[in-house]
Formats: structure tokens, C-alpha cells, sequence
């Protein structure tokens, strides 16, 4: 009975890590080998949600490469709207490190230094652009700025935090929320040989 009993604890051992709600930007690649950019959503050392345009089936080997983070490697566990949940299977060395990889971000996001303010940012010539959002709804916005990898907005309606969106015809997530306006984060950073005042989102 005692190596039953011993069998019967190891999985609560394993949903010991709680995920935290960090937001990196990524590139993940399905078992058919095509490649997409992607977006964390949070991350556990057992597990990772994505915002992601083609959606893995149940089950699927997904390999997921992360900034900050790296290489992960996992199976498809759950599929939602925007994306679908990963769930690993690592030793525990790589666990406690992506512990403390996770933790730090987590603090640092806290404190509020976002990923996105690691790139210089600019206020472009041209500020008008719309907003759509997921459900189709447009709203006309004014940027207050732009970096690579997101842009601050000023909007008569705040969507909410989280939600998935287009700027224009760039596509991103809402971060943060300031007065009347949003911060926003793209799906993918924009390239750096079209990225300067006269860049119309």
C-alpha cells in the first residue's frame, strides 16, 4: 500500500507552481513544421497559454520559442478563442529555473517596466488610426507613441485589459490601462527597417 499511496501524491506535487501572467512575445512551430508568431499569455513551469493564430490540436507536439525564455516544448492541452494551453513535461532542474525566470519577470512587470519599454519609442507624424476590436467593432484612436513592439493610445472607449485587438492593420493585446487611454503590445514587433516617424499603423 505505501508505493500506492506514494503514486497517488505525485500529481498534486506537480500543480505545485503557480502561473504567473507574463507577456512575451514568441514564435511557436505545429507538428506540420510551419511556423507563427505568438504571445504568452502566463506561464507556469508545468505549463504555457498562448495567443496564437493557428490554433494546435488537442494533443499535438508544439515547439515554442520565447524572448527571456527560450526554447519550450510541450503538448497541446486545452484549445480557447485566441489560442491554446501547452502543458510540459521537464525535469526538475529546468522547472525550478523557469521558477525563477518567471518569478523576475513577474516582479519586474509588477513594478512597471513592461517588455515593450526596452525599445526606444517615438511619436509618429501621423496619429489617427483606428481600433478594431475582437468582436468588429472600430473605434477612431490617437497614438501618444510607438515603439517596435507596441503603442500607447488615447481612445473615448478603453477596451479591456487583454483584449485581443488591431491597431490599424497591426495586431496586438491591451497591457495596461493609463487615465483615457491603453498601452498595447503587438503580436509581433514591428520591422526595424519600416519603424520611424512616418510609419502609418
Amino acid at each position: 500500500m505505501t508505493p500506492q499511496r506514494k503514486l497517488d501524491h505525485r500529481p498534486e506535487e506537480r500543480r505545485r507552481h503557480q502561473r504567473v501572467g507574463v507577456v512575451l512575445l514568441g514564435r511557436y512551430m505545429l507538428a506540420d513544421r510551419q511556423e507563427y508568431p505568438c504571445q504568452s499569455i502566463d506561464m507556469s513551469p508545468g505549463g504555457l497559454a498562448l495567443v496564437a493564430p493557428v490554433l494546435g490540436e488537442v494533443g499535438e507536439r508544439v515547439v515554442c520559442y520565447l524572448e527571456q525564455i527560450g526554447r519550450v516544448e510541450g503538448t497541446v492541452a486545452r484549445q480557447f478563442s485566441h489560442g491554446f494551453a501547452l502543458g510540459f513535461s521537464v525535469p526538475l532542474i529546468k522547472r525550478e529555473k523557469w521558477a525563477d525566470q518567471l518569478t523576475w519577470l513577474a516582479n519586474r512587470q509588477a513594478l512597471g517596466l513592461p517588455e515593450d519599454r526596452r525599445h526606444g519609442r517615438i511619436v509618429p507624424k501621423h496619429l489617427r488610426t483606428t481600433l478594431r476590436m475582437d468582436d468588429g467593432t472600430e473605434m477612431a484612436v490617437r497614438l501618444l507613441d510607438i515603439s517596435i513592439s507596441g503603442a500607447a493610445i488615447i481612445a473615448d472607449q478603453r477596451p479591456p485589459l487583454g483584449s485581443i485587438v488591431m491597431l490599424g492593420s497591426t495586431p496586438g493585446r491591451v497591457v495596461r490601462a493609463f487615465g483615457n487611454g491603453v498601452g498595447i503590445q503587438f503580436t509581433v514587433p514591428l520591422p526595424a527597417d519600416q519603424f520611424g516617424e512616418d510609419l502609418i499603423l
